[in-house]
């Protein structure tokens, strides 16, 4: 059966015959539309779509793309990525612009389809328990990154990931930093492993709920941890600070919104002067502590020291609409835009 959202006439932005790769709006729709492009690769697969009858290329050639490589599940054969590289000859637009990349290695989220969905859910399982590293899904998606940035240390890398597949991106990104490398990378909806807090419509009691949660944390994490861990975890985490990747997150989607009051509430806390506690709430989280405590291999993936933020603050039709890519590459988006740092 075919779904109009794997259309790209249909569906995809093609009012963007032309990409100014300074321009933040376009960037971003690149960047969600190769996403899109991963979903579309594996919906063909699974459906036996083939060439001249499949949809996904469309999704890439539009923007002079080529499809360099799919990545594959090595548990259940789908198709979880995919390596995208420019076709400077057939884009004129790129020949002095240093901001288009050279490659975009995209990673898409859930498919609740019966040939995937198995591998999924358990992949979302382990996002939860702070253990996607560890799974063969993550390794093949580090090794790909890697080979790239190895064989072309010079060009423009993108990662971009949607929902699982932004989880998927924060991981690699985050191991390619510890290298000395910093990627661009675009993270739609990428879920946020906590208590929907975001959702409370009382502020006082949102307001009160986040700073009891911060000393809970700070405390745990100074009973738990080791003091002669804490200076490396810090460290570790200092040294993630330079990288800022691009969050896009909306209100309506609880799975990622709670990021808004992440960065909101570390604000907050350095404004009331108890950015020490916040420091280490920052840096750990509950369930972290939690896993630890049981002697389970946890990493919180999900905890960011620097961020560029965008909030889509239009209205959503559902949260199907909220958490999918589709609303990424709208040409009348209401966006909020913001900068964290740590320091």
């Amino acid at each position: 059966m075919v779904s109009e959202r794997d259309i790209f006439c249909i569906c995809g932005p093609t009012y963007l015959t032309s990409v100014d790769w300074t321009c933040q709006h376009h960037r971003r729709s690149v960047a969600a539309s190769l996403v899109q492009a991963v979903y579309v690769l594996e919906r063909d697969r699974q459906l036996n779509r083939q060439f001249p009858d499949a949809f996904a290329p469309h999704w890439w050639e539009f923007f002079h793309f080529n499809l360099i490589r799919k990545l594959v599940d090595d548990a259940d054969n789908t198709i979880f990525g995919a390596i995208f590289e420019l076709n400077l000859n057939s884009s004129p637009e790129t020949d002095s612009n240093s901001n288009a990349p050279r490659f975009v290695i995209a990673f898409r989220g859930t498919i609740t389809e019966k040939d995937s969905i198995s591998r999924d859910l358990t992949l979302d399982l382990h996002l939860i328990q702070n253990s996607l590293h560890t799974t063969s899904r993550f390794l093949i998606a580090m090794q790909a990154v890697k080979n790239v940035a190895s064989a072309f240390p010079n060009s423009v890398i993108w990662l971009a990931g949607h929902s699982l597949g932004s989880a998927l991106a924060v991981l690699v990104a985050r191991n390619m930093v510890k290298t000395g490398k910093l990627l661009d990378t675009f993270l739609f909806n990428p879920p946020f492993c906590a208590a929907p807090i975001e959702g409370i419509r009382d502020e006082r009691v949102k307001y009160g709920i986040r700073i009891a949660s911060s000393l809970i944390t700070a405390g745990l994490n100074m009973a738990l941890r080791p003091r002669e861990e804490r200076p490396i975890m810090e460290y570790s985490f200092s040294m993630l600070a330079s990288w800022a990747p691009n969050l896009f997150i909306n209100p309506n989607d609880h799975l990622c919104s709670e990021y808004i009051g992440y960065f909101e509430h570390r604000k907050n806390m350095e404004e009331l002067g108890a950015g020490s506690i916040e420091r280490l709430a920052t840096q750990n989280s509950i369930w972290d502590m939690f896993f630890k405590a049981i002697g389970r291999e946890s990493e919180p993936w999900h905890l960011l020291p620097s961020a560029n933020l965008t909030t889509n603050v239009g209205p959503a039709r559902d949260f199907k609409w909220a958490h999918g890519i589709q609303q990424w590459w709208q040409s009348d988006l209401h966006l909020v835009c913001k900068q964290h740092r740590y320091t």
